[in-house]
């Protein structure tokens, strides 16, 4: 792959065979069009974007950053066109102090408006319309515009979160459809609410949110999700702890998920779900330098 200056496509790659832990992946959607943004983390010191056009299943490359992008602390917004996130690369003594807040242009990362943050404390923040955002925490420096965008005062606290990622990240599982089941410590050290979401008549998508700081997979952080199909017929739960991200793709009528760095979409009727779709897979994708057309 080759330096670029404009949007480009991204074409499907063979699949790797060579990479232990695949990349990880997390998936913002816009809740008024049919864009969206994959969020690809790996290794662990190497995260880029891509925008995904859920109409014909297109990848448009965004831009890759040496550090960590806090997805559970991200969002896109309404219309697609920017996206807030919180970044560290832990240059403590560099103008961002080490971690900042972003808003940029989806699906790059230039950033459009930038808060120094200094610490791992807070950060990211939600877009409460596709002209107006909440920063979540306090941060260093405050820019005077961001692309025409307006700050806001804080959306109402979750019912189950705390000043990391779980207090956004709730935040936004609510706003967009989840319904909250209830939350649950099986162990010393571990953490977890459910959600659920109606996928149609016959079947509901539950999200396990996990917080431990026990034994984990490898390339699993402490916070992490799990996922299970619920039949409305007789309650049989189908469990895919494989689905390191879900959600329902309204408006095609289907479910969409993340596993092993793959995407993957496909429909379900009474019986179950139809054979999957690969729609992209992220895992041989290298970094690469690419600037933004702004």
């Amino acid at each position: 792959m080759v330096k670029r200056s404009k949007r480009a496509i991204l074409r499907p790659l063979p699949t790797s065979t060579e990479v232990k832990v695949p990349a990880r992946l997390h998936v913002l959607f816009a809740r008024d069009t049919s864009q969206a943004l994959v969020i690809r983390r790996g290794p662990s010191k190497a995260t880029c974007t891509a925008g995904w056009d859920r109409r014909d299943d297109t990848f448009t490359m965004g831009q890759w950053l040496r550090g960590r992008i806090y997805e559970r602390r991200s969002d896109l917004s309404p219309d697609g066109q920017h996206f807030i996130y919180f970044a560290m690369n832990g240059r403590w003594r560099s103008p961002t102090r080490g971690s900042w807040s972003a808003i940029s242009r989806a699906p790059y990362l230039k950033a459009v408006g930038l808060w120094a943050k200094g610490d791992c404390w807070h950060g990211g923040g939600l877009f409460l319309s596709s002209r107006s955002y909440w920063l979540n925490g306090m941060h260093f420096s405050v820019p005077a515009s961001v692309d025409g965008l307006k700050q806001c005062s804080p959306p109402p606290p979750p019912p189950h979160g705390n000043n990391e990622c779980l207090g956004v990240y709730f935040i936004r599982l609510l706003r967009d459809g989840w319904t909250l089941l209830g939350d649950d410590k099986p162990e010393v050290g571990t953490y977890i609410v459910r959600f659920e979401k109606k996928i149609d008549a016959h079947w509901t998508l539950r999200k396990i949110a996990v917080a431990t700081l026990n034994k984990r997979k490898p390339g699993q952080g402490v916070y992490f999700d799990e996922h299970a199909l619920v039949s409305a017929r007789g309650g049989e739960v189908l469990s895919k702890p494989g689905w390191e991200w879900a959600d329902v793709d309204e408006s095609r009528k289907r479910i969409v998920w993340a596993e092993r760095g793959c995407l993957y979409a496909a429909k379900l009727k009474a019986g179950g779900m139809q054979e999957p779709e690969l729609l992209y897979d992220f895992t041989p994708m290298n970094f690469e330098a690419i600037a933004a057309p702004y």
